[in-house]
């Protein structure tokens, strides 16, 4: 047990009797929408893991320890702080730690405390990738570092779609982690359900996708895998509005020297004014489906051999 982690007992003891588990992140509470919707999202998702008989393990640091299952007085904290709470990634986990402070944890650093707890699957709303001009900016998100070396099933609706897509793949795939569709051959770009990308297998339930895990790691291949969930297709957004929305927003950042970690919070904000809150629509939508689907897997993978 690492002595910076404390799990909570309701997550520990469904851990020690083996029972599905879904790891949460908290950049979305902190950094991804607005309060209170933040905390009214977080603990809908939450409610949706329990529903598919999984239990939910929220992530964040807080006073300097690795939290593993938030109290439901963590989530109003985080989220009424806002982007006042540190964003935290793999780099940043060493100081906010020693120095005893609050971070909202990234798809890296919840990677990284589902993986000490023991956890197997986590759902997220995308994870991050290789940034738009990142030959010239070598701005490349951890999250895809973290998926090369750390054994967690990731849920997502893709990446978003303010970055590179075709060269995240290509970068996920010199690392050797499998990209596995949901009943899609196609991978998802966030808001949309198209990229013009494909996965690199569709998988179609998730037993098929719980028996890839257990056999990807009793090889020993080291990493996780990403499962593409595609956004439902009542709640994605119109390909040419949401395109062209971003494509302002990426101007704007660049004529800003907005970039790094703080680029992702201000494209996102700044493609929800542009799309007058539609884009926020969609995003609670896919976290929703993402959740379900993880619970479903975790549900799947404790049940398997």
């Amino acid at each position: 047990m690492n002595q910076f982690l404390d799990i909570s007992p309701l997550v520990k003891k469904a851990l020690e009797n083996n029972e599905p588990v879904v790891a949460l992140e908290s950049t979305i509470i902190a950094h991804g929408m607005p309060y209170p919707q933040n905390v009214e999202t977080a603990r809908a998702v939450e409610k949706i893991v329990l529903n598919e008989g999984a239990t939910p393990a929220t992530i964040a640091i807080l006073g300097g320890r690795i939290k593993v299952g938030l109290s439901d007085t963590d989530i109003e904290t985080l989220g009424k702080k806002g982007r006042a709470v540190i964003k935290v990634s793999r780099r940043d986990m060493p100081y906010i730690v020693s120095q005893g402070l609050d971070g909202a944890t990234t798809v890296a650093s919840t990677m990284i405390g589902a993986a000490m707890a023991g956890i197997k699957v986590f759902a997220t709303g995308g994870i991050g990738g290789v940034h738009r001009g990142a030959g010239e900016t070598m701005d490349i998100s951890a999250d895809l570092q973290e998926l090369a070396h750390t054994p967690v099933a990731v849920i997502s609706a893709g990446v978003k779609s303010i970055l590179d897509i075709g060269l995240t793949l290509e970068y996920l795939e010199t690392q050797g982690v499998p990209v596995l569709g949901y009943q899609t051959k196609e991978f998802p770009a966030f808001y949309t359900r198209r990229s013009g990308f494909n996965v690199d297998y569709q998988m179609d339930d998730v037993a098929s996708i719980a028996k890839l895990m257990h056999a990807k790691w009793a090889m020993g291949l080291r990493g996780g895998l990403i499962i593409a969930n595609p956004i439902p297709t009542h709640q994605q957004m119109d390909e040419v509005v949401i395109n062209a929305a971003i494509d302002r927003a990426l101007r704007e950042a660049k004529e800003q020297g907005i970039h790094g970690k703080e680029s992702t919070p201000f494209l996102l904000g700044r493609v929800k004014e542009l799309t007058e809150g539609d884009s926020l629509v969609s995003n609670i939508g896919l976290v929703f489906n993402n959740a379900r689907l993880a619970g479903e897997l975790a549900v799947a993978f404790a049940g398997g051999d």
